[in-house]
């Protein structure tokens, strides 16, 4: 075995766990997602629209990612601390 194995094995266990704990939560996601709709549209802003697709949203965890839907489509989507919401 190679001397650099063990470090690489090293750092790669570290990033794993960092993702583990790092995982965005359900409040994270629905927090961007008021956020992003009320950037997009002050109006949609204005009549809540935003706060009612973070209320319907369903959190989903992959333990190293998360994401949350609104029936079939997928609203948002994180990792290593990082939620992205789809336009």
């Amino acid at each position: 075995m190679k001397k650099s194995t063990p470090i690489a094995l090293a750092v790669a266990a570290a990033v794993l766990l960092a993702a583990f704990a790092l995982n965005p939560s359900a409040d994270r996601h629905r927090v961007k997602i008021r956020e992003a709709t009320g950037e997009r549209n002050q109006l949609a802003k204005a009549i809540g629209i935003g706060a009612l697709t973070a209320f319907a949203s369903s959190y989903h965890s992959l333990g190293i990612a998360s994401y949350t839907t609104v029936g079939d489509r997928t609203v948002s989507w994180g990792a290593l601390g990082m939620v992205f919401v789809r336009s």
